[in-house]
């Protein structure tokens, strides 16, 4: 017997989502039918759009998903953004609409790790929402249906829950996800789902959207600096001043020249390429706060990863550069590999702040991309590009079809003279 066919359109904002959503296409037809209904052959397509990765409001992010379902003829979509999602000072983490079939996720929302797995429950979820309903009984059909599964297959399937969003796990306990079903007023949203604590819900959001920024990805375009840093590091680890001031510093003192050298990387990287979001008309403050949060954070990750490359350099550099016979001369005392690693350290350090003070990063694309406000103007040019390609395209039919009219007036003009 052939099965009849049911598509969901995954719609993702460029970058990361795009990317989570093709890998998600390849999984979510088996799991679809395992969790949702099995009776049908489901499919998944995904679509990138700039629209759903330029707005804060759920509403126009759904508005913007309906509008892509209807023009794919699909028959569930789920838009993935990056961006961070609000009701009120609440997180929204998901939102679906059940009788257009549409629904979102705010990826900040679901946190740090581990992403793919709770964007995967969350989707099961939301399409089930949608199959079924999201009343009372209708949530109890769709329990009883899953109880009735063989636990021991998809075992990687935390989320067996008809009203959870997504799978208990260390994270989900220290900041629950809260099922709500909107009143009359919204009449758009007939699930909703938020984390109500707003320390939680702020830490929540927090390390998602420094997630979304990718911070590793930038590590490339600190290369130049890496080895500025560690060319100057090495020619001062000849003179012995650098020891002596290694030996003499508490640790107290190494740690906080450790936070100084990271903290000056990160505010330099901030104001060389002009990542401090600025007051906006058009966003909220809190927002805006929220971004150059995000910014400084993902920078002091990216940061620390250089600092740790950097003193793992200077460790083998000080091994391979100075005997031990000459560090007890220059120290008058018995050295040990401790001293060893305490240069390195502060070799570290003060590279690091010569590097921030005295190079560029090669690639500097790449760290803007690492930052909410660029993306956004950057897919507000895309939509920007789009509509007046559209609208060119608009024009140009419209000049064909009036170029074939005045032929087809001269056809029949001639054909009356003949």
């Amino acid at each position: 017997m052939i099965k009849s066919t049911k598509t969901l359109g995954l719609i993702t904002a460029p970058g990361y989502p795009d990317k989570v959503g093709e890998r998600l296409q390849h999984e979510l037809p088996d799991l679809l039918s395992y969790y949702v209904e099995e009776s049908y052959q489901w499919e998944v397509e995904y679509s990138v759009d700039a629209l759903t990765g330029v707005t804060e409001n759920s509403e126009e992010v759904l508005q913007a998903t309906m509008d892509k379902k209807a023009e794919e003829e699909w028959d569930f979509a789920i838009c993935l953004t990056d961006l961070p999602l609000f009701k009120g000072k609440k997180p929204i983490v998901a939102e679906a609409y059940v009788e257009e079939d549409v629904a979102l996720i705010s990826l900040p929302g679901l946190g740090s790790t581990p992403m793919i797995k709770r964007v995967r429950e969350a989707i099961l979820q939301l399409v089930s929402e949608m199959y079924y309903g999201s009343s009372e009984e209708e949530r109890k059909q769709a329990e009883e249906r899953l109880q009735a599964k063989d636990d021991d297959e998809y075992k990687k399937l935390k989320n067996k829950n008809s009203k959870r969003l997504v799978g208990k796990r260390g994270f989900e306990r220290f900041s629950p996800i809260k099922r709500e079903t909107p009143d009359e007023e919204e009449s758009n949203i007939d699930v909703r789902f938020t984390v109500n604590s707003p320390f939680s819900g702020a830490i929540r959001v927090l390390t998602g959207m420094v997630r979304s920024n990718r911070p590793w990805s930038m590590f490339p375009a600190f290369m130049k600096v890496i080895i500025f840093a560690f060319t100057t590091g090495s020619y001062a680890l000849v003179f012995p001043t650098l020891w002596m001031l290694s030996n003499d510093y508490s640790i107290w003192r190494m740690s906080l020249l450790s936070i100084v050298s990271i903290s000056a990387m990160v505010g330099w990287i901030i104001l060389a390429h002009h990542l401090w979001e600025k007051p906006h008309n058009g966003r909220a403050g809190y927002l805006r706060k929220l971004y150059n949060t995000a910014t400084v954070l993902t920078l002091s990750v990216t940061v620390c990863l250089y600092y740790f490359l950097l003193f793992l350099l200077f460790a083998f550099a000080v091994i391979l550069l100075i005997p031990m016979g000459m560090l007890e001369s220059q120290l008058n005392e018995d050295p040990g590999y401790i001293n060893y690693f305490y240069i390195a350290w502060t070799a570290t350090s003060i590279s690091t702040i010569i590097g921030a003070l005295g190079s560029a990063l090669e690639n500097e694309d790449v760290v803007l991309s690492a930052t909410y406000g660029y993306r956004q103007r950057q897919r507000y040019e895309q939509i920007k590009e789009s509509e007046e390609e559209k609208k060119e395209a608009e024009e140009e039919k419209k000049e064909a079809a009036e170029e074939k009219k005045e032929a087809a007036q001269e056809k029949k003009k001639a054909e009356e003279e003949k």
